[in-house]
Formats: C-alpha cells, structure tokens, sequence
C-alpha cells in the first residue's frame, strides 16, 4: 500500500485506534460508542477526496460532524486549507461563554442553567456544555459550543463529545407538545431556547441536512408540527428532507419575514417576538398541500410541453425518424424497443434488456442515443459497479432504470444473484450481519422497486439465470448497415434535435393525470396462438404483454379509457410490438 496523502494524512490524525487493513485504514468511529470494535473505514478516492464507510451504520454526514469537519473538508485535507482545519479543535474562531451566550441570545442564564447548559473548558477555551436527553430525560449526547459566531472560514462553532450520536434536542419535552397538539421543528439548539423561553413548544434538528425519517416516530400524535425553513441553502435542505418525511401531511412550513431564524426575531425586538411567531404561524402552508400544488403545475408544464407529441399516433415512428436525421443509421426496431422498454418502468414488470453485438458494433452508442430522450431522473447508468453495489447503493432504483455499459460490469456471483433477485422479485432483500456497539447484529437490507435492467454485451450469452429474464436485442451486423454507418459518418454533423418535448412527454407520463395501468381485452386469445415450446415462453410472453402496455401508455391520449380507468389496449399496440 503506498503512503497515503496528505488529505487521508489529516483526516487520519483526528481518529483514534488507526490500523492498516489491507488497502485501507480502520479506526474507531467518533459518531457513535466505537472503543470496542473499530468500525470505521477510511481509503483515498481516485479524485482525492476522503472516502468513509462505517460498518455500524453511521452516515458520512454523521462521523463528518462528530470530527467538527464539513464535507467539503474530505476534498481538502492537506493543503493550504487543510492547515487551517486541522488547528480548529484547538483554535476556535472565538471562545464562549454561557453568560456571553445568554447576553448575545437575549435569554435569561438561569433559565439556560435550568436546561443543563454550563460553561466548560474545550481545548484551552471556553465553551458551553449543551447536553441532549432522550424522552425519558436521560443525558445520550453532548454537544459543545465554541464560539457565538461563525468564523471566517466556515461555521466551526460546534463540537459533538466523541461517541455521542446525533438526535434531536428536546425530547424530554415533547410530551408537553404532545398536550398542547403542536411542536416547532428548528434548526439547533438556541432557537429552541428562545421558543421555550417564550413558552413555545420546539424540537431542534441538529443540522438542516441531518434530519432522518426514523426521528418522525418522535412526533406521533402531535396533531401540527411547524418546520421554521431559514432563508438559505440549509433551509432548502430542511424542507427537501422534510417534504419526503411521513409527516408532512400534518407539517406546516414557516418562513420569517426579515429575519434569519427564531434567536434574530426575538433578538430584534423581544417584547413582539410573539406577535410576529403567530402571524408567521397564520402565513404558514401545509407542506403536502404546498407540494401537490407545485406537482400540479409541473404537470401542467409538462404537458403544455408535450401535447403535440402526445397526440400522434405513431410516436416511435417519429422517434426513429428523429434519431436517423441526427446521425443514426438504421437498427430502426432495436431503438424502439429499447424507447418502449425505458417507458415499460411505469409498470409493475418492466421489461428488461440485453443488447448484444460484437466490439465497435454501436450497442453502447445506441443506448445512449435513446437515453437522451429520457430524463436522468428515469435511469441510473453505469460503466461498472462492485459485487454490492445494489444492495448498499442509496440511489433510488423505483421505477428507473439501472443501465449497465458492458455486461462484464455485473459479472460477480454475488452482484448477479442481487441483480437476479431484483428482476424477479422487483426489490432486493439482503440480510447481513453488522458490528454494532451492542455487538454483532443482523440487518436487513431493502432496495425498493419495481425497476428495469440494460445491459450491452459483446457476450452471445449471459449467465444462464439472468439470460432468461432479458430481452435480447442483437445490433445489425452486416456490410449493408456498415456501409450505412461509414456514410453517416463522411455527413456533416447535424444539431441533435429537440429533446424537450419528449423529455416533457416522460415527466407527463409519471403524473397522476396520466394513466399507467392497462387491460389487453385480446390477451387471452393471444396466450392460445402462442405454441408451448419452451419454458422460457412463460417470461418472454409476460415481456411480450409489458411491450404492448408500455406501447398504450405511450398513445393513452389516442386510446379508449374503461370505466376504472384503465387505457384499452389497440391491436395497433400489438402490431407495433410484434
């Protein structure tokens, strides 16, 4: 293993229980109890950066904090910058005080005192002592205060004490929220001082980026939660986490006219701090009502977008069209079978891909020509990935679609088994066991779906478990279509055509004004003209029947809807497909 930079170098000298392991590092995780089994490990990335994995559980974000570093510190370590935060654990911007803290704050000391707030020593320096008990009172973490502003070079005002692991402050007082039937959800601690100083019931996120959906069991049965967003990316970072919690039916989102957060209002002028928190509250929107309204007016834009597209009766016709006049020659069928099978991610079995072809044969071209008609948000590609990407990855897989340049990249047993499990069962369920502090426990892993898979291969076969569950789609490989692709070639490049639109048409397609379920009324009769040869007809009938769904869906607005709503599947659907 060479020596490692001057970044891992850094960040190194900041943990404790360093060891080599192979061609990484092992410590002790600051984020949690670590001193019996160190859990956290620490390599160089290709790029530089700092890269950290802890086999406990904790997030990067979380062993990021609790070493008093921000993330972009993992790019940084070692250069000139990086001299600057190794001295901050022991030079802090400026010391605190609890009484420099109450002044600034405009709260009683005594009242902090009778929180569990004190005046320590940290590193040579002053600081406050902010203890956070659970909802039985009991003190499970600790975090110091080092200085009242944030320092020129970033905010390095908190420290967390080594092995506390983040949750919320205030639990020990939510069960008076629980009786007055409502909560404020802030960022930190002091405004949650100035709320309940005031007489007002909080809750304090440490962190906006570090809110976790397992926090909202904490708020079950108080009946409206306010979330203050502050007017900064953090706020925006709040609300985003917020908005995909399961308590944003009951959240309300409010935004402080002319000040920064609570602590600035009530600093600005105490004796109205009140009058001001009320009308904010009156102005307040529900956040579930506030993201309907805005995915309705997406909606609306999408199909403002794509209306003319939508209402043509044969879209991959023109689709193929388009492609060949920005430079595509031929393999016609296999570009619309791969639109159809991207489309197919709305249903509940997609149809998975496998594009074959020999080396310079244009497979990965192609599908990456189709891509581009897709929003990113509808497929995750990849050049590669480890033996357990899918099941570690946090990449949201749910009606996307993985694509894999070159098959060789998902070669491994076990990525195969996990790739196999996800395109018969539509989600990964992995159990493994993990070191804990509490010691070796099991944990469950799941990767919701549905999603499609495509691949490219120059292989003839896959693995034979895989090979069955895919659509095998063979580029052309003949002298008339090389010819074709030398002419198109020797072309002056032309400007790719116009994507929005069909961008828009996808964005529609995913929205509750459209319709993504489908009745094939000739499915059956179909099923008898097939002859029973073979057993893998079972699956590729099934993909067979997705095609034509995704092909209605595709044309729902040229198609008759039954009485549940259902787009009525065409024997044109059928045509195109076969």
């Amino acid at each position: 293993m060479n020596a490692p930079s001057q970044s891992v170098e850094s960040f190194l000298a900041r943990l404790e229980g360093v060891r080599r392991q192979g061609g990484f590092y092992r410590a002790f995780c600051p984020a949690h109890d670590d001193r019996k089994t160190p859990n956290l490990d620490v390599k160089e990335g290709e790029d530089g950066r700092v890269l950290l994995l802890c086999r406990a559980g904790c997030s990067t974000d979380e062993v990021v904090e609790a070493l008093g570093l921000k993330m972009r510190d993992l790019f940084s370590l070692g250069g000139e910058e990086a001299d600057t935060v190794s001295d901050l654990r022991s030079t802090p911007p400026s010391s605190c005080t609890l009484e420099a803290y109450a002044r600034a704050k405009r709260v009683p000391v005594d009242f902090l005192k009778s929180l569990g707030l004190s005046d320590v020593t940290y590193s040579g320096s002053p600081a406050i002592r902010i203890p956070y008990r659970n909802r039985e009172g009991q003190e499970k973490a600790v975090r110091f205060r080092l200085a009242l502003e944030k320092g020129r070079e970033g905010d390095e005002r908190f420290r967390w004490r080594s092995g506390s692991r983040t949750l919320p402050y205030g639990l020990w007082r939510l069960e008076d929220a629980r009786e007055a039937g409502y909560v404020v959800l802030v960022e930190g601690e002091s405004d949650c001082h100035t709320l309940w100083h005031h007489g007002v019931e909080a809750l304090g996120i440490p962190g906006a980026s570090n809110f976790k959906e397992e926090w909202a069991e904490h708020l079950e049965d108080i009946e409206k939660i306010y979330a203050v967003v502050e007017p900064d990316q953090g706020g925006a970072t709040f609300e985003e986490r917020l908005s995909s919690s399961s308590v944003r039916e009951r959240l309300y989102l409010v935004r402080l006219d002319g000040a920064k957060d609570v602590s600035d209002l009530h600093i600005q002028s105490p004796e109205r701090f009140k009058e001001k928190l009320r009308a904010a509250f009156k102005e307040a929107r529900n956040l579930a009502e506030e993201a309907r309204a805005q995915a309705e007016a997406k909606d609306r834009k999408a199909w403002q977008a794509c209306e003319q597209l939508a209402r043509e009766d044969r879209i991959l016709d023109r689709f193929a069209s388009r492609l060949e006049q920005s430079g595509v020659a031929g393999e016609s069928r296999v570009l619309k079978l791969l639109y159809l099978a991207l489309t197919s991610r709305l249903l509940q079995k997609p149809v998975s891909v496998a594009v074959k072809g020999p080396s310079s044969g244009g497979k990965s071209y192609l599908t990456a020509r189709v891509l581009r008609y897709f929003p990113e948000s509808t497929y995750h590609a990849l050049t590669a990935m480890s033996e357990r990407t899918l099941a570690y990855s946090e990449e949201p897989i749910k009606h996307r679609f993985l694509v894999i340049y070159e098959a060789e990249g998902m070669a491994g047993d076990f990525a195969t088994y996990l790739m196999r499990s996800l395109l018969s069962e539509g989600a990964v369920r992995y159990e493994t066991v993990e070191s804990t502090r509490n010691g070796i426990k099991p944990r469950l892993i799941e990767r919701e779906g549905p999603t499609g898979l495509i691949v490219t291969t120059t292989a003839v076969k896959l693995h034979p478990e895989n090979e069955t569950r895919l659509l095998s789609l063979t580029v052309t490989d003949t002298r008339e279509q090389t010819r074709m692709v030398l002419s198109m070639l020797a072309r002056e490049e032309e400007e790719e055509a116009d994507q929005k639109p069909w961008h828009a048409l996808q964005r529609w397609l995913e929205s509750p004004s459209a319709a993504q379920s489908v009745t094939i009324p000739y499915a059956e009769a179909l099923a008898n003209l097939v002859p029973p040869l073979a057993v893998r007809l079972r699956r590729d009938f099934g993909a067979l029947l997705s095609l034509i769904r995704a092909h209605a869906i595709l044309h729902q607005v040229t198609r008759e809807h039954d009485e549940r709503g259902r787009i009525i599947a065409t024997l044109e659907d059928y045509a195109v497909v076969r």
